[in-house]
Order: structure tokens, then sequence, then C-alpha cells
């Protein structure tokens, strides 16, 4: 990760305020830092920059503001916590008012306090404010109170934003579609994803618990410079498998267990986001491998769903229809399959949707509509595939030989023109490719 503001998020801010001044130029834009939370104490919780404020500034500092004009000027400013001696020996170094101004793109820089009494002047003849309401409320009163005082100069003949718009309309979209630059970060974040996979199937031992895996993916990750893991890691043994948000990680690993993983690293602010699913023992069980093949064939029919011109309900409805049909020959439902379809049998045993957008945040921004229709993908767009079938260790509708298996299987795939492009296609998922890989070699 650079060091102050790169030519990566220069080109970003540059294309953001362009799209900006296409819907006119009377506008000004308001991005405010992630807050940080006390954990307790002088403790605070762990903290991570907003993805938009990163995305546009690169300054991974709390207690900031942005403020872009968007006139002939195109000028930034940004409110900073200030140059302290004192308080940078307890916490670190802070840019300070300078620092912004030399290394961040900032044309002029306030200390943070000075926020109330500066931002009126900066909405001063802005018929436009781009700000997203409803984040922070403290922020919004900052905001708020601007424009009022903004508007009681009106008298003087100053302007003042009549219309407050959501600037994730531009920037969000922005984010959805991945430059070069976003792809090679994601790239990297995902194999290092795959280097911890792989370590894990490789250690994953009967009497482990759950939360030893844990230590050796985020040991994993840390090493080879990844800042965080991109969520909670799920790493669910046997029944545990079933819960989808699993993250306890306690459990005592038993053999003949399936283990679930779901875990993936950040790289550069950008995220990977993978599962697998393997036996503990090195060999499945007859209902666990029919299972397992069973989600991995609904993964493949939907992998080349995943292309230009096609949508996200596509590659979904190629999932459901390849479980729904494998239930059917499994004895797990009975019926036709169109009819089992139409009426979401399926759902007991697969209940979510195959694939979200993948990006900066693991959930990533984006719309997935457009005009109450699925949105069309394109060439940038960067999405999971991830099927999975999970049945109840409760269940008394199947046999007990079904009970407690959980099994999800997921990718990373970026959109092209062509075929796409899997970021984590490394990491094994084969039946044979697992009894490999779970044998170290």
């Amino acid at each position: 990760m650079c060091i102050g503001q790169s030519e990566v998020v220069a080109r970003r801010r540059h294309h953001f305020l362009d799209a900006i001044a296409m819907r006119g130029n009377d506008a000004v834009c308001v991005l405010a830092a992630a807050p940080v939370f006390t954990r307790n104490g002088d403790v605070e919780h762990d903290w991570r920059q907003d993805s938009d404020f990163y995305y546009v500034t690169g300054f991974v500092e709390p207690a900031s503001v942005v403020v872009f004009d968007v006139g002939a000027s195109r000028k930034t400013t940004m409110f900073v916590r200030p140059s302290d001696p004192e308080r940078e020996i307890w916490y670190g170094r802070r840019w300070g008012v300078d620092g912004v101004k030399a290394h961040f793109g900032a044309d002029e820089a306030f200390p943070i306090d000075n926020l109330a009494s500066e931002l009126p002047k900066l909405f001063e003849n802005k018929k436009r404010l781009y700000y997203r309401l409803g984040v922070s409320r403290a922020m919004d009163d900052d905001v708020l109170q601007a424009i009022d005082q903004t508007r009681a100069r009106a008298r003087r003949g100053i302007g003042w934003p009549v219309e407050i718009i959501d600037p994730g309309t531009i920037l969000h979209e922005m984010r959805l579609i991945k430059g070069a630059d976003d792809l090679e970060a994601m790239k990297h974040a995902a194999s290092i994803t795959a280097e911890a996979h792989i370590r894990a199937m490789a250690r994953a031992k009967a009497g482990m618990y759950e939360y030893e895996v844990e230590a050796l993916l985020l040991e994993t990750f840390r090493a080879h410079g990844s800042e965080r893991p991109a969520y909670g890691s799920i790493v669910g043994s046997g029944a545990n498998a079933t819960i989808l948000h699993y993250r306890s990680n306690n459990k005592k690993m038993n053999d003949g267990e399936l283990l679930l993983i779901d875990a993936g690293c950040e790289y550069d602010y950008f995220a990977s986001d993978v599962t697998r699913t393997f036996p503990i023992s090195g060999t499945f069980s007859k209902e666990q491998q029919a299972i397992y093949e069973l989600v991995l064939e609904a993964q493949q029919a939907a992998i080349p769903k995943a292309r230009k011109g096609s949508t996200l309900e596509q590659v979904h409805n190629a999932c459901v229809d390849v479980i729904t049909r494998g239930l059917v020959k499994l004895g797990l439902l009975e019926g036709e399959v169109e009819e089992l379809i139409a009426n979401e049998a399926y759902k007991p045993f697969y209940m979510h949707k195959s694939s979200h957008w993948l990006g900066m945040d693991v959930h990533d921004v984006g719309t997935y509509y457009e005009g109450g229709k699925a949105r069309l993908l394109e060439p940038g767009m960067v999405l999971t595939v991830e099927p999975g079938i999970y049945i109840s260790a409760s269940n008394d509708k199947v046999a007990p030989n079904w009970r407690g298996i959980g099994v999800r299987i997921e990718d990373n795939l970026v959109v092209t023109s062509g075929e796409p492009t899997n970021l984590t296609q490394a990491i094994p998922k084969t039946v044979e490719d697992l009894r490999r890989a779970l044998a170290g070699y």
C-alpha cells in the first residue's frame, strides 16, 4: 500500500468529480471518514477507513472530512486531526494539516474542529450537495446546520444547496466496475486467501478446535501483507457447517465430520471471499460425497453464466435447477422438478442466493436491479458464486444418515467480454484435488 495519495486514487477522484460535473458543476460533495467506537476505557474497537472515503482520498485516519468543490476550481478541502506531538507519542503519527496538503491532494486544509465554521463557506452558491444522509447522525447535524447557516445569508445574494443527492449514485457505480488496479489488488487478496485455505486443508485434523484452524488462516493473511480479514471467518465443523453465519469457532473437530471454512483476506482495501468444505478425516462418507458433488455440480453449471449480458438471477437459477434435480435424485425431495422449483421446495436445503458483488466491501456496493429488473452483468464486475446445501441436524424429514451435513463452495469471478475469470480457481475443490490437499501435497 502506498503512502499518500497514489496515481490510482487521483484518477478515481478525477473521474468521480467529472461524473458529478456532468450533472451540473454548481455542486459540492462531502465525504466523512469512518467513526471510531470505544470498546472500554482507553481501548477502541478495531478501526477501518470508510470505503468511499478511502476510494477517493487514500487517507487512513479517523475524524476526517473531505469537501470537493465541483466548480471550475475543482478545489479539495480536507478537515483532519492537527499534528499533536504529545498525542502522537501515544497513538502514532498524524499527517496533520500540512501533511494532507503535501501528500493527499488537498488544496486547503483545516483542523477538524474548524468544520462547523468553515463548512457554510464551502456551501455558498452551490445548488447541489452530494452527501449521504443517515450514516452518522452527528455528521448529518453538522451538514444540515451548515446548510441552514448558508441559507441565512440569502439576503446578501448568496445561494445555498437546495438539493441533497447521495454520492453513492455515482461513486458506488464506479466501485462496481473494477479497473485494472482494483483487479490487481483483488488478485493479490485471492492469492493470499488461496494459500491460507490450502494450508488449513493440510493442517486441519480431528482433535483440533475450530479456532486453531481460524488462527492458521489469520496468521497466513497477516504474514503475506493483508491488513485484516475481509470479514469474520466461519470455521464450522459437523452440524456447525449448516449454520450459515456461524462465528463461535470453538468446537472440537471430530473424525468423520465435514469442515466448512468461509474466509477471505483484504489487501489494499479490496476483499476476497472464499468457501471450501472438506472431510476432516480426508475421506467423505457416501452421503457427504453425494451432497458435496451435487453442490460442486451446481457451481460448475453456474460459473459460465457469470458473463457479459447475463444476470445474477440466471446464475442463481442455474444453481437452483441442479440442486433441486439432485435432491430429487437422492430422495431428499419428491415431486416434479419444475413444480418444486416454482414452489421453492428446495429452500429448506438451499435458502440463500448464489451471488453478491465483491470489491472493497465483502458485500460490495452497486445496485442489483435496474428498472425493477435484474441488471445485466458488465465486464469489470466481480461477484461470488456460492451454492450450498445445508441439512440441519434436527431435520426429521430426512433419514438420520443425511442429517448434519453442510456444504458450500464459493469462488470469486470477474466478468469479462468472454469467459469469466476465476480469481480463486487455485484453491482445490474437486474430490480428488481435495484428497491431495488434505494429504499435504
